[in-house]
């Protein structure tokens, strides 16, 4: 049994940071405390930097089948291995899209031969697949995705009635994008009336806007009362929003739960000008005061995950006029040491973002054995150095597409390593050629 016998790490674990050491023996974490020893294995001195459970993003956009120009399995999940991401959940907005059972075991396959880091599918609900949604095992994959307002992929499910079907027939969490339709279609056609094709991106925030956000989730969320169905907000960009939300009981018995993303919690209105379609992502970047209070929000546990919601495009399809240009851009590379650069600022502990990427994905979906430094779980680790300077430049970026709305900045910690499955994915700049990952497994 191969073992890595990991030395002087703070090992950042369920709310606090100790010193000491980890033995990997196989997949599995052996070991965890002072002063361990190991004859037989490698060592790998951390000398004090830190040591996290493999981050888990319950969002991504990896565009395999159909979208393969803008990004794969095989060189999106490479770069997510690179940005400490050990455990990704893809959606169903590919070509074909992810709405049969057939095609869910296809999209497992594809990874099965190309995913360098763990995976699992959301099934896509619309509407006219519910006998699809019905027959799906509650254990075969992470969970139902629905569009309730459109975006890459045309999925939009605006059926009422089959909503509330989807709603009460399903014992799984159904992951939502929740935007109002009508509201985005009547203010797209307002400024298309002034501006026609080429609508200058800064009112993206205002096309698809706080009303249409908060309409649609508190929709949503007074369903999921009604029915007592599990729902998770994917994506919240407004701080209204935010009061939809509980905060006094655990995560373990929430029903409703909800997720921001980066892109949300980093930029702001104010940096369309610099950084124009980049950072068009739907639901739209918004105002300052919304980003404060989607701070407090997941400081005070009422966002319950941080995830990326990586959608990677061409820079191409990105310079296209404003309502030819595709929503979403490629985070997953970059989203730890983004994190960790608001640590440094202060805006958030250590303790809270491995709550939020690691141990809370693995309640939510009910993951086996992952999310946590805990003897006998998979090994998916990954250990950042909190003062190891770099600037993201093009030659850097890993993703297909080739840009990051991130080129340019300058990030205070690195990614050492990352271990998938006990396995050395990611190692001191060098990604490995092996493959370890494995299909996502649930406790349900």
């Amino acid at each position: 049994m191969k073992k890595i016998l990991i030395k002087n790490a703070r090992l950042v674990n369920e709310g606090r940071i100790t010193e000491g050491d980890l033995l990997i023996e196989g997949d599995r974490i052996g070991r965890i405390g002072s002063d361990l020893t190991e004859q037989n294995g490698r060592v790998i001195d951390l000398e004090g930097n830190y040591l996290l459970p493999g981050l888990i993003d319950d969002q991504v956009h990896f565009r395999q089948p159909g979208l393969t120009h803008k990004g794969d399995i095989a060189s999106e999940s490479r770069a997510a291995v690179a940005g400490g991401v050990t455990s990704f959940m893809e959606q169903p907005n590919t070509i074909p899209q992810t709405t049969t059972l057939e095609k869910l075991e296809e999209k497992f396959e594809m990874a099965a031969q190309s995913a360098y880091a763990n995976y699992s599918f959301l099934l896509g609900g619309t509407n006219d697949n519910l006998e699809q949604i019905k027959r799906l095992d509650k254990r075969a994959c992470s969970g139902i995705k629905l569009f309730l307002g459109s975006s890459t992929g045309n999925m939009l499910v605006d059926d009422e009635t089959v909503l509330e079907r989807i709603f009460r027939n399903t014992e799984m969490v159904i992951s939502a994008h929740c935007e109002d339709e009508s509201t985005i279609r009547r203010n797209l056609e307002h400024y298309r009336g002034i501006y026609g094709e080429d609508i200058p991106v800064e009112l993206h925030p205002t096309i698809r806007s706080e009303a249409a956000c908060y309409l649609s989730s508190s929709r949503a969320i007074a369903l999921a009362r009604e029915t007592g169905a599990r729902l998770h907000v994917f994506h919240l960009s407004t701080g209204k929003e935010t009061a939809l939300l509980r905060n006094d009981i655990p995560l373990s018995e929430k029903k409703i739960t909800a997720e921001a993303c980066i892109h949300h919690l980093w930029f702001s209105e104010a940096d369309y000008r610099a950084k124009g379609s980049l950072i068009k992502w739907n639901p739209a970047v918004k105002t300052a005061t919304d980003r404060t209070k989607l701070w407090e929000a997941v400081l005070d546990d009422r966002i319950d995950v941080l995830a990326t919601d990586h959608a990677p495009h061409t820079l191409e399809e990105k310079r296209h006029p404003y309502t030819q240009c595709p929503s979403g851009g490629p985070l997953v590379q970059h989203v730890l040491p983004a994190l960790m650069e608001k640590f440094r600022e202060g805006v958030i502990p250590l303790e809270k973002i491995v709550q939020k990427m690691c141990h809370n994905p693995a309640i939510l979906f009910d993951i086996d054995k992952r999310g946590y430094l805990r003897e006998g779980y998979y090994a998916d680790l990954t250990a950042v150095a909190p003062d190891r300077p770099w600037t993201v430049r093009h030659e850097n970026i890993l993703y297909k597409c080739g840009w990051s709305p991130f080129e340019g900045q300058e990030f205070h910690s690195s990614v050492l390593y990352t271990f998938v499955n006990g396995h050395p994915a990611f190692e001191l700049g060098r990604l490995s050629d092996e493959r370890h990952a494995r299909r996502l497994t649930f406790n349900r």
